[in-house]
C-alpha cells in the first residue's frame, strides 16, 4: 500500500512539474524575443536618424550647388567670416580688412543682423558680400526637419533684404552640418551652399600665431578660408583679429589675391 502511495505521489509530481518547466521555458523565450525585437527596433531607429554627410561627398553629389573651393589655376582666395555681426569683434575685423584693402564674405545670423543692422550696412558699404547663416544657428542635421531649415533661412533672408536691399543666394550651414535632402532643399530655394577648404579653427581661441599657421600652412589657390567674427557671450575673437594682421600680409607677399566668394566662384550673390 505504501509503495502505491509513493508511486502515485511521484507520478503526480511529474505531471505538475513538467508543464511548469515548459511554461517557464516559454516565458523565457518570449522575454528573449521581446528583447531582441526591442534591440532591432533601436538599431533601425539609429540607422534611420540623419547624420552629417562629409562636405567633400556633398560637393561631389551636388557640384552645381555645393562649393568647397574655387578654381586652382590662379592664386585667388576668399576670406569668409561666420556668426556675426558681433559689436564686440566685427568692427575690428572690418578695420583690418579696410587697412589691407581686402574684400571678404560674411555669413551672418539673422538674429544678430536685426540687432546690429549698422554693422551689416558697413559690411556692404565697404565692398563685402553678405551671406545667410540661418537665424539662430541651429544644428540642422539634429533638427532633421526641412521646415526648420526653410524657416531659419527665410527669416534671415527677409531680415537681410530689409537691411541691404537684396536677397542673398549664398548660404553656409551652422557647424557645416548637412545631409542630402537639406542640400536639395537649399537648391530648390535658389541658394548656393558655401563650405570651405581651409579651416582656421579660430573658435578654439588659440594664440594668433597658431591661427595664422593653420591658415598659411594649408593655403592653396582657390581656397575658401573659414574664420569667425562672431561668438557666443563667453567667446572671444580677439585672437582672430590679431591673426588677420599676420595672415593677410603673409599671403599677399606670396602673391595671393583676396576676393569675395562670388568673384572666386564666378557665381551671382543676389537672387
Amino acid at each position: 500500500m505504501k509503495e502505491r502511495i509513493v508511486m502515485w505521489l511521484l507520478v503526480t509530481g511529474l505531471l505538475f512539474c513538467l508543464p511548469l518547466t515548459d511554461i517557464m521555458n516559454v516565458h523565457a523565450l518570449q522575454d528573449t524575443a521581446e528583447r531582441d525585437l526591442s534591440d532591432l527596433q533601436a538599431e533601425n531607429e539609429n540607422s534611420d536618424s540623419e547624420q552629417p554627410v562629409d562636405l567633400r561627398i556633398l560637393q561631389q553629389r551636388y557640384p552645381e550647388i555645393f562649393f568647397l573651393q574655387g578654381p586652382t589655376d590662379q592664386k585667388r582666395i576668399a576670406l569668409t567670416f561666420d556668426d556675426g555681426p558681433d559689436p564686440r569683434f566685427s568692427n575690428d575685423v572690418l578695420d583690418v580688412l579696410k587697412q589691407y584693402n581686402v574684400p571678404a564674405t560674411f555669413f551672418v545670423l539673422g538674429s544678430k543682423a536685426i540687432a546690429n543692422p549698422e554693422i551689416v550696412k558697413r559690411m556692404q558699404n565697404e565692398g563685402h558680400v553678405i551671406g545667410n547663416h540661418t537665424y539662430a544657428h541651429p544644428n540642422l542635421v539634429e533638427e532633421a526637419d526641412l521646415e526648420t531649415l526653410e524657416r531659419e533661412v527665410m527669416r534671415t533672408e527677409d531680415a537681410l533684404n530689409e537691411i541691404i536691399g537684396y536677397r542673398t543666394k549664398l548660404f553656409r550651414p551652422p557647424y557645416g552640418f548637412l545631409y542630402n535632402e537639406l542640400v536639395e532643399k537649399l537648391g530648390n530655394m535658389d541658394y548656393y551652399v558655401i563650405a570651405w577648404s581651409v579651416d582656421s579653427l579660430d573658435w578654439q581661441e588659440d594664440p594668433p600665431e597658431v591661427i595664422t599657421s593653420k591658415v598659411v600652412d594649408n593655403i592653396h589657390p582657390g581656397a575658401i578660408i573659414l574664420m569667425h567674427d562672431g561668438a557666443e557671450s563667453s567667446g572671444d575673437r580677439t585672437n582672430t583679429i590679431l591673426s588677420l594682421q599676420q595672415i593677410i600680409p603673409k599671403l599677399q607677399e606670396q602673391g595671393y589675391e583676396f576676393v569675395t566668394v562670388p568673384d572666386l566662384l564666378n557665381i551671382p550673390f543676389e537672387k
